[in-house]
């Protein structure tokens, strides 16, 4: 067992495990304020219930198996792994590193659906969810067998197992869930701009664990893909604030957060196929794409509360598509897969900039394609029968009363008013 690459991988699992709490603050500080407290425990939940799930079945079926589409029950309960044992603390390093990645997931949802879903529906959509479609897209994207990464897609730390799968799932389960009442003629502006900016650094700084510790190592590709969440983020920041800027006449700070998250998300795929000033022209390229892709709701008609389409979706997208032309022979390596490379490892074909063909760009544009299709049928499947049986929206008067009161029985701001929870 080498002790220094289990260090380094259980400090980027507790890095990752930050973003979630980063997360909430962020969709937080953009919801209303009286949801703000709801938002938070849609996103607490997630790591309540699939850390549990992951160690009793859902690591087992996302990555133990020999088969092409989902794994087996091997490591059920984590059979067979002993922490005494270099090859099973190994791996259970992995698991737990995968776990905050399989936690956070369904969490990005959670900003599309706010200020309507009951928390009820929440609570039982995030494990069927993750069972149903984060669990097999993962195993195809991630797995050693799975099909997509053995024909040679690449998703060095998640855009497509993650945020693209995340995103098209947002869109499904709002064109169930319906439009928030007024909108969009009522506009609804962030609460709190400072939760969403404080939000914003505690996920930039988890995102170093989330792409260099996809690694599992400290090496120096885990540098490479540090140095590349670094300057894609900021790259990408600055490129939606100067359209903010020259479209609208202001520089927003909800414009900067949302650039330097849109950023983050592109760069995830590539982070450790991909040169530096390729991760700057991806975050730049991110940064434009997406502050005009969120008015695609409006135009559209669907309700998108807080940008997950626009954001993770298409960010998620434009990283991984642009592989495709990016990967970099000098950083990608030998992709982990089938192959007549050595150690049986396959060569990933490098990207059309850098004199590969179209090889490629083909496999990730198919790997996308095949995951928003599966992800969107099986969400809106399960968002349909979920509606049937339970109703997955708040009523009327709760949406204007407020879900923190009506849900939680909490607020987040008394001023001076009689609490709604507990006496303390």
């Amino acid at each position: 067992m080498d002790t220094g690459n289990i260090t380094f991988t259980l400090i980027a699992a507790a890095l990752v495990l930050f973003m979630t709490p980063g997360l909430a603050f962020f969709y937080g500080g953009m919801t209303r304020a009286k949801n703000v407290l709801n938002m938070l425990m849609m996103n607490f939940w997630c790591v309540l219930i699939i850390p549990v799930l992951w160690v009793v079945v859902f690591y087992s079926l996302a990555f133990a198996g020999d088969g092409a589409f989902i794994g087996d029950f091997s490591r059920f309960g984590l059979n067979g792994l002993d922490p005494t044992d270099p090859a099973g603390g190994a791996e259970l390093a992995k698991m737990i590193f995968l776990a905050t990645f399989a936690a956070i997931t369904p969490a990005l949802i959670a900003g599309a659906v706010a200020d309507r879903m009951k928390f009820a529906a929440w609570a039982i959509f995030v494990p069927i969810w993750s069972l149903l479609v984060y669990v097999p897209v993962t195993y195809w994207v991630a797995a050693p067998n799975g099909f997509l990464k053995d024909r040679g897609s690449l998703d060095f730390a998640g855009g497509t197992s993650i945020h693209v799968n995340a995103g098209v799932a947002a869109l499904a389960l709002v064109l169930v869930l319906g439009k928030r009442k007024g909108w969009p003629s009522e506009g609804a502006p962030p609460h709190s701009m400072p939760l969403v900016m404080l939000g914003t650094g505690i996920l930039w700084f988890g995102w170093f664990g989330f792409n260099a510790g996809s690694e599992l190592a400290a090496d120096g590709v885990a540098i490479q893909a540090f140095i590349n969440t670094f300057v894609a983020a900021a790259a990408a920041g600055l490129a939606w604030a100067l359209v903010e800027r020259f479209r609208d006449g202001h520089f927003t700070n909800l414009g900067v957060a949302s650039g330097i998250v849109a950023g983050l998300v592109a760069i995830t795929p590539g982070c450790g196929f991909v040169g530096p000033m390729s991760a700057i022209a991806i975050g730049l390229i991110a940064g434009v794409v997406c502050s005009f892709a969120i008015g695609l709701k409006v135009k559209f008609g669907y309700d998108d509360a807080l940008d997950v389409v626009g954001v993770h979706l298409v960010g998620g997208l434009v990283g991984s598509i642009l592989i495709g032309f990016f990967a970099d022979p000098e950083f990608l390596g030998y992709a982990p897969g089938k192959g007549n490379g050595p150690d049986g490892l396959l060569r990933a074909d490098q990207g059309l900039f850098f004199g590969g063909g179209g090889g490629l760009l083909v496999e990730q544009i198919l790997a996308n394609g095949l995951t928003m299709i599966f992800s969107f049928v099986v969400t809106f499947a399960i968002a349909k029968a979920l509606n049937a049986i339970m109703g997955i929206r708040v009523d009327a008067d709760t949406e204007s009363q407020g879900l923190d009161v009506v849900e939680h029985a909490e607020t987040a701001y008394n001023h001076g008013e009689r609490s709604m929870g507990r006496a303390h």
